[in-house]
């Protein structure tokens, strides 16, 4: 893949964020730290970029007119999709975007819509706990304590956190699009269960806000997490046929890996002091936490290649979708 096809790669998933109109303020802010951030390792100015796109100085016409092969043309449509999903929710506007956007590509279009359809029934999957889709590993180091509760485990708490994070860092590795969609509605589900467990009943607008005051909004989130695989795969000057690893994985996994972790130790934390932390508060506890997370992950990159191959990726996503 050549820098001009990251860019336009990147230029495309950066119109799909923005093409609900409703992308708040926070929201874009996260979106343009993400090219900034991923600007300082790569041979793409990302902020030039993402203003471009904010702007409307670049034409997607144009954009796609650099995909020259079948492969990075459903490529740039997946990422597109994945972006559009990640919120959990495909509005009128995103639909018109990306059915646009496979015509441009030159999809077919009974595949391209199948796609669509599957993506947002794992986008829209229930909260609700799934069947048992983790593997037992061992206890996390060095977390703060929390406030004894007869009623809850806080041993198996931490282990369900530390499997989620292992579980979506062996996602990062698997080639499939799907497997990176799967990782949002993972850790939805998985501050779910913290909050169950806490005598909370979260519905998923609840667990969206919790989220976004984090720090973590969904769609930034997602953004990040295709542009640090694409930054892999420019700095290694690798790419394969689609359906193979875009450069290097291992940034995208540890990326999934230590955000999940910090966002089970935020919500472990903040459920089981009673909802008392701020937003400021929060932010500033999932900083720190991902920082630590980032550290923790080079423990269990052995676990985590394990599991990436023993995954089941249609057996994950449809008892995502089922339960």
């Amino acid at each position: 893949m050549t820098p001009e096809q990251a860019r336009s790669i990147i230029a495309v998933c950066l119109m799909a964020a923005f093409a609900d109109g409703a992308q708040d303020g926070s929201e874009r802010e996260h979106v343009r730290k993400v090219a900034e951030s991923l600007g300082r390792d790569a041979e793409i100015d990302f902020i030039a970029l993402y203003q471009d796109v904010l702007l409307g100085r670049l034409g997607l016409e144009a954009v796609v007119a650099a995909l020259d092969s079948a492969a990075l043309r459903q490529l740039a449509f997946e990422l597109a999709v994945g972006v559009c999903e990640a919120d959990g929710s495909r509005n009128p506007q995103e639909a018109a975007f990306l059915e646009r956007l496979a015509a441009l590509l030159g999809l077919e279009r009974g595949a391209a819509g199948r796609f669509v359809d599957e993506a947002e029934a794992l986008a829209q999957a229930p909260v609700i706990e799934a069947p048992v889709i983790e593997a037992p590993v061992t206890e996390t180091e060095g977390a703060a304590p929390a406030p004894a509760s007869a009623a809850i485990d806080r041993g198996e708490l931490e282990r369900m956190i530390l499997n989620a994070s292992i579980l979506n860092g062996a996602l990062e590795l698997l080639p499939q699009s799907m497997a990176s969609m799967a990782i949002i509605p993972l850790q939805i589900r998985l501050v779910y269960r913290i909050g169950k467990a806490h005598g909370y009943e979260l519905d998923r607008d609840h667990i969206k806000d919790f989220l976004a005051t984090t720090g973590v909004g969904m769609t930034g989130q997602y953004v990040e997490q295709l542009g640090r695989k694409l930054v892999g795969g420019l700095l290694g000057k690798a790419f394969g046929k689609l359906g193979r690893a875009i450069g290097s994985q291992a940034t995208g996994s540890a990326f999934s890996f230590a955000t999940t972790y910090a966002i089970g130790q935020v919500a472990l934390r903040y459920y089981g002091e009673g909802r008392r932390l701020d937003a400021a508060g929060l932010k500033a506890m999932f900083a720190r936490l991902f920082e630590q997370a980032r550290g923790l992950q080079a423990n269990y990159a052995g676990e985590i290649e394990q599991r990436a191959r023993t995954l089941d990726l249609g057996k994950l996503t449809a008892e995502l979708r089922a339960s």
